[in-house]
Order: C-alpha cells, then structure tokens, then sequence
C-alpha cells in the first residue's frame, strides 16, 4: 500500500512555486478526489493536526509536502507506528516491531527520525519485549514535532493554498 504512495508522490517536483499538478498528491483519481474534497474539509485541517492526519487527501497532501521538505520519514514513522498497533498476531508482533526499529530508531537507521537519547534506549528496551505500546513514547515525541514544526509550515505551503484555492475555485 505504502509502496503505492510513494510510486503516486514520485513524480513531485522538489520545491514547486506552484502546485496545481494535483495528481501527485491525491490518492486514486485526483480529479474525482478534488471534486470529492470539499472547501469545508480542507479549511478543517487547520483546524488541528489530528483532524489533517486522520483525512485520506489531509494525509496524502501532508505528505507531499513533507516529502518537498526531505522530511517524511517522520510521518512514514508514525504510520508504521499506527499499522503495529493494529497487529493481532503475537508471532509477527516482535519481527514488526524490530523492522520498524531498524528503519527508524536505531542510530544510523535508513529512515532515522529525530528523538532523544532516552526515548531511543526506552524503545530499544521496549522492542526486546514487544507489546502493541513499546513505540508509544518515540510515536508521541515524532507527532509532537511535527504538529509544532512542520504542521504550521504545511498550512503555509504553496501545496495547501494552492489546494485550498483550486476548492474554491471550483465552487464559483
């Protein structure tokens, strides 16, 4: 699914002036997507970071923007984190956990997110004996920095405004 993603935001343009190429970003059909996307809802994802993290099209615009900044391993951090949550099996709960640990924890990791010394020994101890919860303090601090540092940035994008404008638009 991910994998998706990634291949859909490949053909984004590092740093674009403009953005009215919405087919980057949208997931599925973007011109159905921008039909379907109302004003309303994307004047709520300013409303607070939880509210864009839990839109389809909030997440998806986020992430662009993210990956304009070279920064959404923070983001792809917090998914995966979301995903082992939902993990039922006790057998794959430990080798999930220590994939995630390697691509994002651990120091030198390919997708290193940025957290303190203690929450990365916390976790460290708490993948030794998985539990749905031993990202929970790592998942908490990646959030927290992005809702103060890269969220507020996002609803100044080109990428937001220009989406929000293009809603707009489309009502007159």
């Amino acid at each position: 699914r991910s994998r998706g993603m990634r291949t859909r935001l490949g053909c984004l343009s590092h740093k674009s002036d403009s953005y009215n190429d919405f087919t980057a970003i949208l997931p599925d059909k973007p011109n159905r997507a921008l039909k379907r996307l109302s004003t309303e809802e994307a004047t709520r994802w300013a409303d607070s970071f939880d509210v864009l993290l839990s839109h389809k099209y909030g997440l998806a615009a986020f992430r662009a923007f993210l990956k304009t900044e070279f920064s959404e391993e923070n983001l792809e951090f917090w998914l995966a984190c979301e995903d082992f949550k939902k993990t039922r099996s006790a057998a794959k709960l430990a080798s999930k956990a220590q994939r995630i640990f390697d691509e994002f924890i651990d120091v030198q990791a390919p997708r290193e997110v940025n957290i303190d010394f203690q929450t990365r020994e916390l976790t460290r101890r708490n993948v030794q004996e998985p539990s749905l919860s031993c990202f929970d303090q790592a998942q908490g601090k990646v959030h927290s920095l992005m809702e103060k540092d890269s969220y507020p940035r996002f609803l100044r994008s080109k990428i937001y405004t220009d989406l929000l404008s293009q809603t707009q638009r489309r009502l007159s």
